[in-house]
């Protein structure tokens, strides 16, 4: 099974992420002056929400239906971070999941790849780059 992000909802729009930065700037300032003290702010913005390409994933998610069969294009936004958002935001493109069935995910000390999936997911990379050179 593979699956692919859609867009997020409004709470992952960056003007969310510029008016949350704000507003705790006036909480630290409105809670310093109420005290007779002084506070700044040390905010870190971190990584963006990794949001998809409608183009790019509807081409992804077409390929993966071919090669696995099963894909979910409706998931929901999760909160997790992603280096690949920086690479969306320059360019358009798709991160999609490989799943490989239930149990402890990729990052937790359990976690257990499923050999099985692998082929899967080497098939779905050649196709993708097959199809998109028109082979």
């Amino acid at each position: 099974i593979i699956w692919g992000y859609t867009l997020p909802d409004p709470g992952f729009d960056p003007a969310v992420r510029d008016m949350v930065e704000r507003r705790l700037g006036e909480i630290v300032a409105g809670s310093a002056a109420a005290y007779g003290v002084e506070a700044a702010l040390d905010y870190e913005r971190g990584y963006p929400p990794t949001v998809n390409h409608a183009a790019q994933t509807a081409f992804a998610a077409d390929i993966a239906r071919a090669v696995s069969g099963s894909v979910n294009d409706a998931m929901v936004p999760e909160m997790g971070a992603e280096d690949f958002s920086y690479m969306l935001e320059a360019r358009p493109g798709a991160f999609l999941f490989l799943g490989q069935g239930l149990g402890p995910s990729v990052h937790h000390p359990e976690f257990d790849f499923a050999d099985a999936v692998a082929p899967i997911g080497a098939s779905f990379f050649a196709r993708l780059i097959e199809r998109r050179h028109g082979v």
